[in-house]
């Protein structure tokens, strides 16, 4: 087994999730990401807990003929007692990406997954209360999708996750002095992106590879009617197994009131139309992971580029809205990307802190 494997397993123990003697751990995680699910049970061995491995991760064959079969007799969706019931008795909940087809789910409705996915938010909804880590094992079939060998994905996935992630957070902790106390921010590129949004009395987030791995962005909520202006969100992302491209929204009044995209607009229509809060922002996040050099159509790499910035529509994260604020609701939480490495700002209260990627803090700015 690479080496690698055991220093991520490590980390997401130790640093993620905070393992513990007695503690009970679900793996959730493809076949094909076996070499870290093995060291993950030795790390669980020796820390004295307990594990149980399921394989209920998107992209699956087995999700895929659930999902057609039950659209094709027209079943009603309902929240699955007995799999609430294992999350809930749950202390720790470790979610592993990988599979053998990334697009093996394009094939089902939209809607299908839209009525899926909110039968299943309280099982989601229990997850976030549980020491909780998304991460990625470096399978041939996400190599493929970023465009590059086995061995070269491998490399740039050990790379962003087998870091400092101390350093990491002290890097972060100077844009999180900034946000925390802001109002409003205000995001530029080019001429197809000015948008600003109120964030006052929202916490900002320093995610330095705690829940994701890897980590490395600052991230808040917006206050949801306070969004206004327009967004091309000029990276792709692939969402239910299919590529959205060239989303652009506009916003008034906090919610997207007209919408397009250069590739799969009706996957981005029925997102939209999941329920009232989907047509608003959850998350503004700033990508700050510089070992994330490149784009690998991977949203949980993606987003934390240094160059970038995401907003998310759906769901906020409940301890990013302030108390006495609104918190956005919504059965679904889709991040897409603005590249901000030319043309581009950030502003918080008028003042600049970001410029074609470059922070004020750090060298060359």
């Amino acid at each position: 087994m690479d080496p690698r494997v055991r220093e991520h397993a490590a980390i997401v123990a130790d640093h993620s999730v905070d393992l513990g003697a007695g503690d009970t751990v679900v793996i959730d995680a493809h076949p094909v990401a076996e070499d870290l699910v093995v060291a993950l049970h030795e790390v669980i061995g020796d820390r004295g807990a307990h594990p149980l491995t399921t394989g209920q991760r998107t992209g699956e064959r087995n999700r895929r003929a659930y999902l057609r079969a039950a659209a094709a007799a027209d079943v009603e969706f309902e929240t699955p007692a007995h799999e609430l019931a294992l999350i809930e008795e749950t202390d720790v909940y470790i979610a592993v990406r990988a599979g053998e087809n990334v697009t093996e789910t394009s094939d089902v409705a939209p809607e299908t997954n839209a009525a899926f996915a909110r039968a299943h938010r309280p099982i989601q909804e229990e997850r976030l209360s549980k020491r909780w880590c998304l991460t990625q094992f470096p399978a041939p079939a996400n190599a493929q999708l970023a465009g590059m060998s086995t061995e070269g994905y491998e490399n740039f996935v050990w790379d962003a996750v087998n870091k400092d992630w101390d350093a990491q957070r002290a890097f972060q902790a100077e844009m999180v002095e900034i946000m925390d106390p802001a109002e409003e921010i205000r995001i530029k590129s080019g001429e197809t992106t000015d948008v600003r949004m109120s964030i006052a009395g929202n916490p900002t987030r320093n995610d330095y590879g705690e829940h994701n791995l890897p980590g490395g962005e600052v991230f808040t909520a917006p206050i949801p009617d306070s969004v206004e202006g327009e967004v091309l969100f000029d990276m792709p992302l692939y969402h239910q197994g299919r590529e959205i491209t060239d989303v652009h929204l506009i916003f008034e009044g906090g919610a997207v009131v007209s919408h397009s995209a250069g590739k799969n607009e009706e996957l981005l229509t029925e997102v939209l139309n999941t329920d009232d809060g989907a047509r608003r922002l959850g998350e503004l996040g700033i990508g700050m992971n510089r070992d994330i050099d490149r784009f690998t159509y991977n949203m949980l790499f993606d987003e934390k580029m240094g160059d970038t910035v995401h907003m998310a529509v759906g769901r906020a994260y409940d301890d990013t809205v302030g108390e006495g604020n609104e918190t956005n609701d919504s059965a679904v939480h889709v991040d897409m990307i603005v590249d901000m490495s030319d043309d581009s700002f950030i502003e918080v209260d008028g003042e600049r802190v970001q410029e074609d990627g470059t922070f004020v803090f750090e060298e060359g700015a």
